[in-house]
């Protein structure tokens, strides 16, 4: 695209012809050997020892199916896999990576309450759940499995299974059908029915779960493993299907003290819900209030019953004694009697039966002598670990995660909020890093296929419980809304636009409303070129949490367009002709630019960022944030360098575009910030269009080749050095090398260029824009209009480094189009910005140029030939 409209054999007129050639050949030199440079600091930064723990990835979007715009969305950092990044497939799930070690290994109780919101939890209904929530750490669930055909929801038997491998999971079938019992085997184990199917059917989908990851490593240590429940016998089970002890009910498991891993199935709002009828799909409806608060308080109860049933040093955070050197694996040595308790302090809260006090726990033992490897060590504690691993309900929801114990790292998990590396978001984990928690915690490696990361105290919080509570059920309504406004939103996104484009049309083609609805037609490409930006800025309000939401999210965004479109039209740069321009797309670099170093918070739950009940990604750039951010930053670094052009600082203008560039790509790849695999090279490519135009020289294809080589070996090289990490700290970035050395990049690469499809096929508002923004942009603007010459035309000739500038971000958009699997969602959102921003500059040249059309023809002259006759 670039070279089609620069290909004429000409400079550019924007800058000054041949005789900065010269200057172009210096500066457009140095921008392969200043990335390989940049690549080799980076490469040995990163590597360097004590560096900065790293960061989760993305994820991958659920079933496109009919989720139109949403799925679009959502797709966003599909596919690029990480350890540790939930959706993306590991090694082969045999090698075990370099996770460290937790040298004090501890005893795990999990608790899976498959449909458990935070809504559901009350005082008086569900004491134990409450108390647990004011002991421990807690957040929102994003539990992401393998769904039903066509739905999106997590079934109670993918959330057990996805614990079991670490890595999203399922079950065959068309609905939610509920675990099988276990069949039982001699001396108190059991064997999951129908293993073979489920471990048959999981190799098929493009995750490639192990299963039995977690039961398996905690047997192979030595440590004995018992499951409570035929959901939990699904967790709990080893890689042949086999778990070592099994009981119906709590009570039947007995003494409990025994076991290094316990996984207990409260399945009471599984079985309310898959009791009802089931729809046509197989998924049942969803539950009446009553019937829901009856199955929370049911299975509150027990949860009770295993805080009561864990001896005291179990239940107060100690440990019995550990195994001796005559212990034999997978045994323990007899239990030493525990000291009476001193008197335990209270809230005002009750404390529930089997619950401690906050913080109660004992110092750390060295292990004795002979102690079984794996097995655990005295003092380390039992961690209690609750989970709402699943849906119970015909749309997915976040759901209850709360830790109380010590945590893998050996401090005990503080009150207050959790968080992972695979999220960076306080009060928000997800289902496969309970799977990685419970791993560290019992001091074993995590393999290649575990693809979580273990859940961190987000530090201590002084709020009462019922305002944490609030606080992360107003998550999970947040996620709701968004889910409910998006598909509305874009639509009425499109219609607007697609009608403004129309209208813009007859205005500057047909010249109908003169002056005035030039300078409307002005404001309103100002405002509209700021939609994009409003729709992350809107997140500083709760609008969510207003009546009638769609409204208000309407409201919020065209109030902060408007405001960014005052600013740009008030100040003194409003009579230039990228003043306005420029003004609007540098607080869209700016604004998405610190959002990213500062945790991506204005992405989360935006209507075009993402939302962590489909958990696509959690933080760093989205490919949609992304396309707005490169097209943002791109036309406003043209606008600058016009300014500093037309004071005859032409060299400065190029350094600045250089800093500023290299800047902005470096944000969008770097690990701890953006995390873009393919914007990086699409990104470069745009900004280096721009500095070959505006410093005069030609676009050719042998420069674009080596321009995109040069993102392509930046990029790499931050991938390798982040895969010099060790695996617990990598991001989607180093385990895609891994992903390559293992031979699965190849699944990687076809699940993104099949969601690439799945979305520029599926979504065909966003297509239909993308078509009539550039039929705009070149069959009217670039086209003889009513008032004379192109308006586009006059744009370019009072500033010519709007031509570079519109042909980088065009350029980069179309890469980023090929490289990501958001498809042409990506053209898209960069449109939005672009079109109506050079639209507007358009409108102020036509005002600023004097009229170029030809006058009326006079009226032929009288023949001067005598009459006929």
């Amino acid at each position: 695209m670039a070279s089609a409209h620069s290909g004429h054999g000409r400079a550019c007129p924007a800058t000054g012809g041949p005789a900065t050639r010269p200057a172009f050949r210096r500066v457009a030199g140095t921008v392969p050997t200043a990335a390989a440079l940049l690549s080799a600091l980076l490469f040995v930064l990163l590597g360097l020892p004590g560096t900065p723990e790293a960061f989760a990835a993305s994820g991958v979007p659920h079933t496109l199916g009919a989720q139109g715009i949403s799925g679009a969305l959502d797709a966003s950092g599909a596919g690029t896999g990480a350890s540790g990044a939930p959706g993306v497939p590991g090694g082969s799930g045999d090698g075990v990576t370099g996770a460290s070690a937790v040298t004090t290994p501890g005893r795990v109780v999990i608790i899976g309450v498959p449909g458990l919101e935070w809504s559901d939890l009350d005082r008086e209904r569900t004491p134990n759940l409450w108390r647990l929530a004011g002991e421990g750490g807690s957040a929102s669930m994003s539990t992401r499995a393998v769904p039903p055909p066509d739905r999106g929801i997590t079934c109670p038997a993918a959330g057990w299974l996805t614990v079991s491998a670490g890595q999203r999971a399922g079950a065959p079938g068309t609905g939610c059908e509920p675990p099988r019992a276990p069949e039982a085997a001699p001396g108190g184990g059991a064997s999951v029915p129908g293993w073979d199917e489920l471990t048959a059917f999981n190799a098929t989908t493009s995750y490639r779960p192990v299963l039995g990851q977690l039961g398996g490593l905690a047997a192979e240590a030595g440590l004995k493993v018992a499951a409570v429940g035929p959901g939990a016998a699904l967790a709990a089970a080893d890689k042949s299907g086999k778990i070592g002890k099994y009981a119906a009910s709590v009570e039947e498991l007995g003494d409990l003290s025994p076991y290094g891993l316990i996984v207990v199935e409260a399945d009471d709002l599984a079985r309310a819900w898959t009791g009802d009828a089931l729809a046509a799909d197989g998924v049942p409806a969803t539950m009446t209030t009553q019937a829901r608060q009856e199955a929370v308080a049911r299975a509150d109860r027990v949860v009770g019953t295993v805080l009561d049933r864990l001896p005291p040093s179990l239940a107060d955070g100690t440990t019995p004694a550990s195994p001796t050197a005559s212990t034999a694996p997978g045994t323990t040595a007899p239990e030493t009697p525990a000291p009476a308790p001193a008197p335990e302090t209270t809230t005002p809260e009750t404390t529930a039966p089997g619950t401690t006090a906050p913080g109660a726990t004992t110092p750390e033992a060295t292990p004795s002598e002979g102690t079984v490897p794996g097995t655990a060590a005295p003092g380390t504690g039992t961690t209690v670990l609750v989970a709402g691993l699943a849906d119970t309900s015909v749309a997915p929801h976040l759901h209850v995660a709360i830790a109380r114990g010590p945590s893998p790292g050996g401090e005990t998990y503080p009150r207050g909020y959790l968080t992972a590396a695979s999220t960076r978001q306080d009060g928000l984990v997800t289902n496969t890093d309970l799977t990685a928690t419970a791993i560290g915690l019992l001091g074993l490696q995590s393999p290649n296929g575990v693809v979580g990361r273990a859940w961190q105290g987000g530090g201590t919080s002084e709020e009462p419980v019922a305002a944490t509570v609030e606080k992360l059920a107003d998550d999970d309504l947040a996620s709701q809304v968004l889910r409910e406004v998006r598909g509305p939103f874009f639509a009425v996104f499109v219609a607007v636009q697609i009608l403004f484009y129309l209208l813009a049309a007859v205005a500057i083609r047909r010249g109908w409303g003169g002056s005035r609805a030039l300078t409307a037609v002005q404001v309103v490409a100002v405002v509209s070129g700021a939609i994009a930006v409003s729709t992350f800025l809107a997140q500083l309000i709760p609008w969510w949490s207003l009546p009638a939401p769609m409204v208000w999210v309407i409201v919020t965004i065209l109030g902060f367009a408007c405001a960014v479109a005052g600013v740009a039209l008030s100040g003194p740069w409003r009579a230039h002709p990228l003043g306005p321009l420029t003004v609007v797309a540098a607080i869209t670099s700016v604004a998405l630019l610190a959002d990213v170093m500062t945790g991506s918070a204005l992405q989360v739950n935006a209507v075009t960022g993402y939302e962590p009940v489909t958990g696509g990604r959690f933080y760093g750039f989205s490919n949609i944030a992304f396309a707005v951010y490169a097209a943002g930053t791109i036309l406003a670094l043209a606008g600058i360098a016009q300014w500093l052009i037309s004071g005859g600082r032409r060299t400065l203008a190029l350094a600045v575009c250089a800093a500023y560039g290299g800047l902005a790509v470096f944000a969008d790849g770097w690990p701890a910030w953006g995390a873009d695999f393919g914007g990086v090279p699409a990104f470069l490519v745009g900004v280096a269009i721009l500095m070959i135009l505006v410093s005069g020289g030609r676009v050719s294809p042998m420069r674009l080749i080596l321009v995109g080589l040069a993102g392509s070996l930046l990029i790499g090289a931050i991938a390798v050095a982040d895969w010099m990490r060790p695996a617990d700290q990598r991001t989607h970035l180093g385990a895609f090398v891994q992903q390559v050395l293992d031979g699965d990049a190849w699944t990687v690469v076809g699940r993104k260029f099949g969601a690439m499809i799945g979305v520029t096929v599926g979504n065909w508002s966003l297509s239909l824009l993308t078509l009539v923004a550039l039929a705009f942009l070149f069959l009217v603007l670039d086209r003889p209009s009513r008032w004379g010459a192109s308006a586009l035309g006059r744009a370019y000739t009072l500033a010519p480094a709007l031509r570079a500038g519109l042909i980088g971000a065009l350029a980069c958009s179309l890469i980023g189009f090929l490289m990501n699997d958001s498809g042409i969602a990506i053209p898209a959102m960069a449109l939005t910005v672009a079109v109506p921003l050079t639209l507007a500059a358009c409108v102020r040249a036509v005002r600023l140029s004097p009229p170029t059309t030809p006058g009326r023809s006079s009226v032929p002259a009288a023949s001067t030939a005598p009459p006929s006759p």
